[in-house]
């Protein structure tokens, strides 16, 4: 029987919107919503992903990330 690897702890995002998206442009607008980033100062918990990564960089002037361990 083989030994089963450890996996390594999934990190978590913590994603605040603290900008207003309104007048930014729409695919900005796009990925906050996405995000389930629905208005001021909401917070939001997301794995770490490539794909949650590249929503971020998109509205990095936007929001404000910490990471957490699960």
């Amino acid at each position: 029987m083989a030994k089963k690897k450890k996996e390594p702890k999934q990190k978590l995002l913590r994603i605040t919107l603290v900008r207003s998206p309104i007048g930014y442009q729409d695919n900005q607008q796009a990925t906050a919503y996405s995000l389930g980033l629905r208005r001021l100062h909401a917070t939001v918990t997301h794995k770490e992903t490539p794909q949650i990564r590249g929503m971020i960089n998109t509205i990095r002037h936007m929001v404000k990330v910490e990471e957490i361990e699960e």
